[in-house]
């Protein structure tokens, strides 16, 4: 398997030239490293060459490495049944630099790069309907960005009131929370398990010690 797709790698090398950085094995998956505005091309060739036939998009997923530029990651997941094999592919975008959509050669792309829109705010060029997929109308930022709150931006509740769910801001309450940071704890009964009498028997050996050595 591994010289199939070291031939498969160097074949890819030749029919994309100028459009893939890396091509290397791992796991037994060949994984391409591509130029971002090149990423149609490159799909295109997966798809329809009689040596890839990838016709199978398994999914897109978003990586976010903030300490990077750039900064996100986009990996697509491909699979040919006639040749039973699996690739990968990657490239590297930010929130400006519109990622080409694959929509066109992938019908499958739709909906994925909809998530990687709506979880990291990777924006996809010429894609037919790009909008959140997964959180709601009106919902601010990215989840699944490194910088994103765990408690988000705003909360949802039911208002008794107005008889339907209104949005707020995220208020943390603390009305109710006590801290107290120069107390020793206290306030919890000690619980003796089966074998905490053996944790104890060093200290009345120290005990005998002491009382012999005085």
């Amino acid at each position: 398997m591994d010289q199939a797709l070291k031939e498969l790698s160097e074949d890819l090398r030749l029919r994309l030239e100028g459009a893939v950085i890396e091509a290397r094995i791992s796991l037994g998956e060949l994984i391409l490293e591509v130029q971002r505005d090149e990423i149609q091309r490159v799909m295109q060739t997966l798809r329809d060459d009689a040596n890839c036939l990838f016709r199978h998009l398994i999914d897109i997923c978003g990586v976010d490495y903030p300490d990077e530029s750039p900064r996100f990651e986009i990996v697509y997941n491909l699979l040919s049944l006639t040749h039973n094999t699996r690739i990968r592919v990657k490239l590297r975008t930010d929130e400006d630099m519109a990622v080409p959509s694959i929509a066109s050669i992938y019908s499958a792309a739709d909906w994925f790069e909809r998530e990687v829109w709506d979880m990291y705010g990777v924006f996809f060029s010429d894609h037919p309907d790009l909008r959140r997929i997964l959180t709601d109308y009106g919902f601010e930022g990215h989840p699944l960005r490194k910088d994103f709150p765990l408690t988000g931006y705003v909360e949802l509740r039911y208002d008794d009131e107005q008889k339907r769910v209104v949005y707020e801001p995220v208020k943390l309450t603390q009305e109710f929370r006590t801290f107290d940071f120069t107390s020793p704890w206290e306030g919890m009964e000690r619980v003796v398990l089966p074998g905490d009498e053996k944790a104890e028997a060093p200290e009345e050996d120290d005990a005998v010690d002491k009382a012999g050595a005085g």
